[in-house]
């Protein structure tokens, strides 16, 4: 996902940015109502989070702006501005409206329901292949080269999730909550376990690895090494 953040307070910014980076997504900032403008309108973003008070444009206007132009891309505000009149007007124009202080866990839940109300509903994807390796999902099958490869459930889920998120790196976190439903770190090595697992299922015995380690960052699946 890429989401444009406009927040003029540094420090807000940071946290926020930090927090979506870590799951895998990308945050555009603007610090002020005019390059939040400029950049919502030359780009094309998934989301994008206002806060009400900035300075130059403030974000009502800035979002006004924008929905008058066309631009009916998801927003939410997200602001210390918390009055029952400051919601409803808020809300008029945007998705959602969230008020600081927060958690970001809320805050990533909140996007990820504005994100998916507004992505097309068509049928989900239920095959995946990369460089001869394919997975089924309703099939429940793996083969690479046409060799069956035989696999637990959480190393299937562990695949399906690279698959799907194929030449982006995965961090540690965001596999421990999509894979296993973790939402702390256990402080095993359990994922490292399950990738050296399932590398010597889909890698070992053909002529080229497709997992990677990404050092510092997590892993990816990708053909290109």
């Amino acid at each position: 996902m890429r989401y444009l953040l406009v927040e003029d307070d540094r420090e807000t910014a940071d946290y926020v940015s930090r927090g979506f980076r870590e799951h895998g997504d990308v945050v555009d900032h603007a610090a002020n109502g005019q390059d939040g403008l400029m950049m919502a309108t030359d780009a094309s973003y998934d989301a994008l989070i206002i806060d009400r008070m900035l300075p130059g444009i403030d974000g009502l206007k800035l979002l006004n702006m924008l929905r008058a132009g066309g631009n009916q891309t998801p927003a939410i505000f997200l602001t210390a501005i918390g009055g029952i009149e400051d919601r409803v007007e808020g809300l008029q124009v945007a998705e959602d409206y969230l008020v600081k202080p927060f958690a970001f866990a809320e805050l990533h839940a909140r996007i990820g329901v504005l994100v998916r109300s507004a992505a097309p509903t068509d049928a989900p994807q239920t095959t995946y292949s990369l460089a001869g390796l394919c997975l089924d999902r309703l099939k429940r099958t793996v083969e690479r080269n046409g060799e069956a490869i035989s696999l637990q459930p959480v190393e299937f889920r562990l695949l399906e999730y690279l698959m799907r998120h194929e030449d982006r790196v995965v961090t540690r976190t965001m596999l421990l909550e999509n894979v296993w439903d973790f939402n702390f770190d256990p402080r095993t090595n359990i994922v490292e376990t399950h990738i050296s697992r399932l590398r010597s299922k889909i890698d070992k015995g053909f002529d080229r690895p497709l997992i990677h380690t990404v050092r510092g960052a997590g892993y990816r699946l990708s053909d290109d090494g």
